[in-house]
């Protein structure tokens, strides 16, 4: 088996980069539900376009971008947890703001077993999501190449 660290590596840190912004952003309170759900469902392809916009990613298979588009959305979640939780709870305890309410008072009650618990979770789930849009951006990339 083959495996590019190099390309690996790559897809991490856009992924996670992408994560920490989108992190940032959902903090802003009429904003946050679109960059959530951008979050969840288009981290993929926008990682899979600019390797493939900078050459660093050929896409050969179905596999290839399902595998792609898998990496990129749990590593951009865990990315964003890493950044929005903490940076909540810290508003939510102080200064009594949250940008969602229901999701502070979770994060507000909830011990640091719980919050690991559903990071790893949601990063599964925006695995999978992520890589059906992954999926998706491999047909559309093949309809506009032809």
């Amino acid at each position: 088996m083959n495996i590019d660290f190099i390309l690996l590596k790559r897809i991490s840190i856009l992924s996670a980069f992408f994560g920490a912004i989108l992190g940032f952003v959902t903090l802003i309170p009429f904003i946050g539900t679109f960059s959530f759900v951008f979050l969840f469902c288009f981290v993929a392809p926008l990682v899979i376009w600019i390797l493939i916009k900078y050459n660093c990613l050929s896409l050969s298979s179905i596999k290839e971008s399902v595998i792609v588009g898998a990496i990129a959305g749990a590593v951009a979640y865990l990315g964003f947890s890493i950044i929005y939780i903490p940076i909540s709870v810290i508003l939510m305890k102080f200064f009594h703001l949250s940008a969602n309410y229901g999701i502070g008072i979770t994060l507000m009650n909830a011990n640091f077993f719980i919050l690991v618990v559903l990071s790893l979770f949601m990063s599964v789930l925006g695995a999978t999501v992520n890589a059906f849009t992954g999926f998706l951006t491999f047909y559309v990339l093949e309809l506009v190449r032809r």
